[in-house]
Parts: structure tokens; sequence; C-alpha cells
């Protein structure tokens, strides 16, 4: 068993078993997602093939999220995938860590020293989209005040993960609010488009841009709304969306301090 950082392609590869375990990832991820920390990626080679794969990526000197944590089918039951973890967490340092897991594995999770700090809801449907004349795609050099007021709602400045996130692709973009601080990114996905980051002030400055936003990309669409973000639920809920999967959001280390605002987030492989 051989335990190294993963490539750029063979990150693209990990996004393949992410699609067909259904967490439907963007068609365009791989690129932000390796900015954020190159060295981020672990993959576990058995007999030269890929096994398993975590990614544990350190956005700042005081916070790392873990996520990707995969093994294929034909290798479980064998160790690998806790070996791979054990190897990769080491790469946080003495960081907080934080993720998203699937509820049933919490107990593994607990394990690892990491502790239930809430939920995430991810929110699938139809919206009608209404263009807000408002709305502008973001410019690149837009992208440094984006990501500050990020960090400022959730407590972790993610700046090279947004400096590739919020730049325009041909399958995602990012649209801000004139007159307003709300932003969002768009991505399209395996099955429809994706909604995150979505920060706003008010609720209604946030629904006017999801509707801007869907009114240019195709559904379904789906929003990640965290713990705490009631409005924002009603309001999905309202619109028809149902709730088709769920993560337990949990920390190993204080957990970062968010101040207000309306967000949905970003990716749950790297929060």
């Amino acid at each position: 068993m051989n335990f190294r950082h993963a490539t750029l392609e063979e990150l693209e590869t990990i996004l393949g078993w992410a699609a067909e375990e259904g967490w439907n990832p963007g068609w365009d991820d791989a690129a932000g997602f390796f900015a954020a920390d190159p060295e981020g990626f672990f993959v576990a080679e058995i007999g030269g093939a890929l096994a398993a794969a975590i990614s544990v990526v350190n956005h700042t000197k005081d916070f790392a999220f873990l996520g990707l944590y995969i093994c294929r089918p034909e290798f479980r039951g064998r160790g690998i995938g806790n070996a791979l973890w054990n190897h990769a967490i080491e790469h946080a340092g003495d960081r907080t860590i934080g993720l998203d897991g699937v509820p049933d594995q919490q107990d593994n999770y607990r394990k690892s020293g990491f502790v239930l700090t809430g939920q995430t809801r991810r929110f699938e449907g139809e919206i009608d989209g209404v263009p807000d004349p408002r709305a502008r795609v973001a410019a690149v050099g837009d992208i440094p005040g984006l990501s500050w007021r990020e960090a400022t709602r959730t407590g972790v400045a993610k700046d090279a993960f947004n400096a590739v996130w919020l730049a325009p692709t041909k399958t995602r973009r990012t649209w801000v609010l004139e007159g307003t601080s709300a932003f969002l990114t768009a991505r399209a996905c395996r099955v429809g488009t994706k909604i995150g980051p979505m920060l706003a002030e008010t609720l209604d400055d946030a629904v006017a841009l999801i509707r801007h936003a869907v009114s240019e990309t195709g559904g379904p669409h789906f929003i990640d709304v965290p713990e705490g973000e009631e409005a924002l639920a009603a309001w999905c809920e309202g619109q028809g969306m149902v709730v088709s999967f769920g993560t337990a959001r949990m920390y190993r280390g204080a957990p970062p301090f968010e101040g207000a605002g309306v967000l949905a987030v970003s990716t749950l492989e790297l929060g």
C-alpha cells in the first residue's frame, strides 16, 4: 500500500468517482479545488491502482477542511480508507479541521476527535427565474473583496480557493447584486446547477440574486443550506424544493466564528 499526493489529473478521476457515488460534482471543480491547496489531495495505491482518496485542504494557518473521502468498492473492507485517513489528516497539523459528513458516519468521525455542531441540508428543485438588472457577472477585480465578505461571514478566509472558484469559466459564473453586498456562484454539475457560495445581508437580496442566476442556468437547482439559515430554508421549501441530501457539520478543534448574513455553502467538499 502506497500513500501519496494526488495530481490534478488524478483529482479529475476522483471527482468521477464522486459522481458515481451520487455526489453530483461540478464539471469544472478540479481546478478550483486543486488551487486551494495542491498538496491537500491524497490517494492510496494498491498494486499501482488507485484504491482510495481523501482531501485535507489547508485554507489558512488555522483552518483546514476534509472531504472527498472515497474508497473504491473493490477495495473496501480492508482498512485502506482508514489508513489513508490517518495519513492525510496529519497534513492539517494543529489546525482546526471541518467536514461535512454523511450522518451515519458520525460515530467514526467522533473517534478521530470530531464534534457535531450542526447539519447542512441540500435543497433541490425547480425555481422560477427572474432576471434582475442590478445583477452583473463578477470581474476578476471583484474577487478579493468577495472573498473577504465571505470570510467575515464564515470566519475562514479561503482566498486561494476563491481566486479560482469565483472566476468565470464555461460552466461556472459568479454574480454580484449592485448596490448590495450580495453575491453567489452557480456551477453546472453532472445534473443541474449548484448554487454556492451565496452570501447576502438580507433574504430579499439573496432571493433576487438566486432568481437571476436561475434565469441564466439550467435546472434542477441545488442549494446547500447550513443549520441556522431557517429563513433561506423556508424560502426553498416555499418554492417546492425538497431536501434530497444532508450532512453533519463537524469540527476537530475550535469552530470558526461566524458573522451575520444569509449564507449557502460553497461546496460540501471544501467548506
